[in-house]
């Protein structure tokens, strides 16, 4: 019998394969991965402090949240090495950057209906432009929730680098839903952070904002 763990995973790689050629979109992504933590974890009352005091838990946009289901979605290849040259992004990464969120958009939509369709609530939140434009932090981080729920560890950039990559976006869907929480992995992806031996993410930083101990988010 198919568990509603392996139901929901199933159906966002099955919609993220089909959705380029549904969509016509230019942009074509590679398999996603998907976690699940539970919305009681600690860590999320802790963004409170690291993130930003204005930070929502699960609870706050859920009543009797049980389950926060979070997934990445990682770009090909291609739309990665795009990026690689010049001071401003590809033609092609700012086409999937747009083309992605409306994709994470649609996911949370059909998600939540499954959900629904199964008995359970579900509550979502946009992919992107729920921040302070000033503190530049975001009242849901995307990136966090990936980390509580064990898509990946943060490097040095701090991005969530996943067993994928962290070229690709982020979604997150809450719901009244138990599932099991997936195990964090203690092993660190960074290797800067591993044996110290890379920082070209510091060096390739045209505006100057990110060191291989600072990042100064306003300058980005």
């Amino acid at each position: 019998m198919v568990t509603m763990k392996e139901k929901l995973e199933n159906f966002v790689k099955s919609y993220v394969k089909s959705y380029s050629a549904a969509k016509h979109t230019s942009t074509d992504w590679e398999e996603p991965l998907i976690a699940f933590a539970d919305a009681n974890d600690p860590l999320f009352r802790k963004l409170k402090e690291v993130v930003d005091a204005n930070h929502v838990l699960p609870s706050d946009l859920l009543g009797n949240a049980k389950t926060v289901i979070a997934y990445f979605i990682p770009f090909k290849k291609e739309t990665t090495l795009s990026n690689t040259e010049g001071t401003k992004a590809s033609k092609k990464w700012a086409a999937a950057y747009i083309e992605t969120n409306q994709l994470i958009a649609n996911v949370n939509e059909v998600l939540s209906r499954l959900l629904n369709a199964c008995g359970f609530k579900a509550a979502t939140t946009p992919p992107t432009h729920n921040f302070d434009e000033k503190k530049l932090t975001s009242s849901w981080s995307n990136k966090h929730i990936a980390f509580i729920a064990g898509l990946g560890k943060f490097g040095i950039h701090h991005m969530i680098i996943t067993e994928k990559g962290c070229c690709g976006r982020i979604g997150s869907v809450v719901t009244d839903a138990k599932i099991a929480p997936t195990k964090r992995n203690s092993k660190e992806s960074c290797l800067n952070k591993t044996n110290g031996t890379c920082g070209l993410c510091a060096t390739k930083c045209v505006f100057g904002a990110l060191t291989i101990n600072d990042f100064d988010k306003h300058k980005s």
